[in-house]
């Protein structure tokens, strides 16, 4: 996998209150990813970026929510989170990752 593919893969991490209490516990991050992205290009982006093992990788499709707006109804976009697992030992550091 290219390096341009590695950064359309990944768009960020997710935060909320469930991810990091996955990440404190179990070493599960989230990060939200291209709709067409795979779980193996997902896993390789990963370790690629932050030089970590993945153990798995399991995906979610969200469905964007139905909103009222002046105008009517609107929809916000569907996006994809991915939920990825390290093998033991391993640990990300977004910190760091960044330089």
């Amino acid at each position: 996998m290219n390096q341009e593919r590695v950064f359309k893969v990944l768009l960020g991490p997710h935060i909320s209150e469930k991810a990091t209490v996955l990440a404190e516990s179990k070493k599960q991050f989230v990060f939200k990813v291209a709709t067409d992205a795979t779980k193996l290009e997902i896993k390789k982006a990963v370790e690629a970026l932050f030089e970590v093992k993945v153990a798995r990788v399991t995906t979610l499709n969200v469905q964007g929510k139905t909103k009222r707006t002046a105008r009517g109804l609107g929809k916000r976009n569907d996006w994809k989170k991915a939920y990825v697992a390290l093998q033991a030992g391993q640990d990300l550091d977004f910190a760091s990752s960044a330089e």
